[in-house]
């Protein structure tokens, strides 16, 4: 991401809301959470959209403190969803179907609404959700764009696109998981959220599909039921265990730098180096944010 403003920490949990049923807006913020999706995309019906933009600006003046508030936009109508929605509570937005043209519009327009509304140059951030073949295979570019703080995979879009018929494991969407994790570690920018899962009445199928996610590169989850929620936090935090692996890691590498040494052994007899306590590092992190 082009540097513009502080990025906002990377949650866990996307969790997304229709914009046009209050009762839901009115209850988001106690849904446990990292972040809302306020949706006036696939949410909400096309004879609502207005009602909906009108509602969502009124929510946004003052929402509830706790998590981060992003809308997601329409790729058809950008202009008229940020101007209703763009406000100092405002995270920022999620853009569907983005490309490079597209998140190239959104950050001008984001940058209007900003001066509107007299906030700090780059304040209002961008989240790519990337589910068109010309997304993925210029992820790279999408990612390195102005604003961009996250990329998202919308699969179900990409494999009617390409034809796949993804089995259970989706193991045919796998590629394409990775291009997305290279795009951001390549751009520096926090790593993926996966695709929400849509068997709502599984856990067990919801905490087996992020844990597979979690080693793919991915440190985040979209969710479309509350229920889903906490599975999402607990998958995408480290254990007490890891934490205090982690820890170990690099406290016993940092010991041996001081004594002129550039590896260490761990407590069960393997080698760490530099590129092991960069990813103890990493989970000392993700513990952080989570907190």
């Amino acid at each position: 991401m082009t540097a513009l403003g502080t990025p906002p920490a990377a949650a866990r949990s996307y969790l997304y809301v229709p914009a046009d049923q209050p009762d839901k807006l009115a209850r988001a913020a106690t849904r446990g959470a990292d972040a809302c999706i306020l949706d006036l995309e696939d949410a909400v019906a096309a004879a609502h959209k207005a009602a909906a933009r009108s509602a969502l600006g009124a929510f946004l003046t003052d929402p509830a403190a706790g998590p981060q508030w992003w809308v997601r936009i329409n790729a058809d109508t950008p202009a008229a969803d940020i101007a209703a929605v763009a406000g100092p509570h405002l995270t920022g937005v999620v853009v569907p179907k983005a490309d490079v043209e597209s998140v190239t519009e959104v950050h001008r327009l984001l940058g209007e609404a900003e001066r509107q509304h007299d906030l700090p140059a780059g304040q209002l951030a961008v989240f790519a959700l990337l589910e068109t073949a010309e997304g993925v295979l210029r992820a790279e570019a999408v990612a390195a764009a102005p604003r961009v703080v996250r990329l998202g995979l919308g699969e179900a879009d990409l494999a009617a696109e390409l034809c796949l018929q993804p089995g259970p494991d989706k193991m045919e969407l796998w590629p394409l998981r990775s291009r997305v994790v290279l795009a951001c570690a390549v751009a520096r920018i926090a790593p993926p959220v996966g695709p929400t899962e849509t068997a709502l009445r599984d856990p067990e199928r919801l905490e087996a599909t992020s844990r597979l996610l979690l080693r793919q590169g991915y440190r985040g989850r979209t969710a479309i039921h509350p229920a889903q929620v906490p599975v999402v936090n607990r998958v995408f935090s480290p254990t007490p265990e890891e934490v205090a692996t982690a820890r170990d890691i690099v406290d016993r590498l940092t010991a041996a730098e001081r004594d002129g040494s550039a590896v260490a052994v761990s407590a069960d007899g393997r080698m760490i180096d530099a590129a092991v306590a960069r990813s103890a590092r990493e989970v000392l992190g993700r513990a952080v944010t989570g907190d």
